[in-house]
């Protein structure tokens, strides 16, 4: 599918996170010290919405169901329950927009 927008940097603050689906896909993308990443947002422990957890420092996003953290630079999980690693996704900026490889 290719690069598509997904959001401005102007609404993406550094420590913020946002969920959005592409073609029935969901996506997290964050801005960790302004630079921006982006992971699966379906926690592969129990489905739930990685983008109604937190956003740690360092860039961990954990899980609001039970916990589990994932870097998001990566996808891999850093602390359990979840076993299975997020898919990541390329991220470029265009000007002030913030474009993720689908």
């Amino acid at each position: 599918m290719g690069f598509i927008k997904v959001a401005s940097t102007k609404d993406l603050a550094p420590g913020k996170m946002v969920g959005f689906e592409s073609d029935g896909r969901p996506i997290l993308v964050t801005n960790v010290d302004g630079k921006y990443y982006a992971i699966g947002n379906t926690c592969t422990h129990m489905k739930c919405n990685l983008s109604d957890g937190s956003l740690k420092e360092g860039g961990i996003v954990q899980c609001p169901c039970h916990g589990s953290n994932f870097d998001v630079k990566t996808g891999n999980v850093v602390k359990g329950p979840a076993k299975n690693p997020e898919p990541a996704f390329q991220v470029k900026v265009e000007k002030d927009q913030i474009l993720v490889n689908v």
